[in-house]
């Protein structure tokens, strides 16, 4: 079976449910290491990033009730007290 950028999406969401949070750092070497390095890319600083494909589906699976901290690289289930916008 061909594993898609939703599968893995699906796998992110799994992760955050278990855990309620999802760091970036732990999520691309683990999804490099389950499904390969067709879904992780270099960006430009050099680091190891979860491919756009990827985020694309995942944002359409957590759209509502999860939010992004950037300065942090995380993911967690959106609060009462947290501003309106995805990212925090």
């Amino acid at each position: 079976m061909m594993v898609t950028a939703k599968d893995v999406a699906n796998w992110m969401l799994s992760e955050l449910e278990k855990d309620q949070i999802l760091y970036q750092e732990n999520a691309v070497g683990c999804i490099q290491d389950k499904f390969g390095d067709s879904f992780v890319y270099d960006n430009q600083n050099g680091n190891m990033s979860i491919s756009k494909e990827v985020l694309s589906e995942f944002r359409k699976l957590t759209k509502d009730n999860v939010v992004w901290f950037r300065g942090e690289r995380y993911w967690r289930f959106r609060e009462e007290y947290d501003e309106p916008d995805r990212r925090q």
